[in-house]
């Protein structure tokens, strides 16, 4: 059971906050009278989503998206930086309270977690440099290195579908060393979200010379989530309410348009 800690006392005492959730009320978007702080997972290497700011505070669409609902349910957001494969054994562990970091919504992922409703979903693509043979066919994949950030459905997706026909798929830590390697030359491609893809690198000085290859691909998730422990479903609750309530009052139809010319909550 999650332990919260009210921000405001000098020795501070521990209320469980399931069973503090338990007891909310949901009007007008507010579902409690007091602060609470909920200690939010984040990988910062993948821009727009999730990226550090110079002076070290954290910062994206991930990011503005977390700080509203904590507003909404009265919490204080605290950001723990960690890399993403490391992020559910955090959670289990009790290390952090949730999961706001990109995370796609999986069944092999719901096996071990509980996910809030989709907060948004694009589709993923395989960037490489420009006149790449592997826009061609799928064999054209075949002895090519392709990077993909550890833990994440890119990862799984490349070693279901194309390890078995030849490609070498090689894990990173970060995203940022994924683009690393494949601008040096290391990589042949790197399989990531398209967003991400493009506002991250495509469109940025590192990127000159590389494009998308093939087609928009699906990764069979339902989008991306907040992630939680199994047992925290009444904190569920209320985060899935801040979300609609953001939905339906227009909220983050405004924090989008900060970061995406589009609709990123998708269909």
């Amino acid at each position: 059971m999650l332990v919260i800690q009210p921000a405001t006392t000098l020795r501070p005492m521990k209320i469980p906050l399931m069973i503090l959730s338990a007891a909310l009320t949901f009007s007008s978007g507010a579902f409690a009278a007091e602060s609470t702080t909920l200690r939010l997972g984040i990988d910062p290497s993948y821009p727009p989503m999730d990226a550090k700011a110079p002076d070290g505070t954290f910062k994206g669409f991930d990011v503005d998206l977390g700080n509203e609902i904590c507003r909404r349910i009265h919490a204080r957001c605290q950001w723990v930086e960690l890399e993403f494969s490391g992020m559910i054994p955090a959670l289990q562990a009790r290390k952090i309270d949730a999961i706001l970091s990109s995370m796609a919504i999986t069944d092999k992922r719901e096996q071990q977690i509980l996910f809030s409703s989709k907060i948004f979903q694009f589709k993923s693509r395989l960037v490489a440099r420009q006149g790449s043979p592997l826009a061609g066919r799928a064999n054209a994949l075949a002895g090519k290195q392709i990077g993909v950030q550890s833990g994440t459905q890119f990862e799984a997706y490349a070693l279901k579908n194309w390890a078995p026909i030849g490609a070498h798929v090689i894990p990173y830590k970060g995203q940022d060393e994924v683009f690393a390697d494949l601008q040096n030359g290391r990589l042949d491609g790197a399989l990531l979200g398209s967003v991400e893809a493009d506002i991250g690198f495509l469109r940025t000085p590192a990127g000159k010379g590389f494009a998308f290859v093939g087609e928009p691909l699906s990764m069979g998730d339902r989008g991306v989530g907040i992630g939680l422990r199994k047992d925290e479903t009444a904190v569920q609750a209320s985060i899935n309410a801040a979300i609609a309530s953001m939905l339906k009052d227009g909220t983050y139809a405004q924090i989008a348009k900060k970061y995406f010319d589009f609709d990123p909550y998708g269909n």
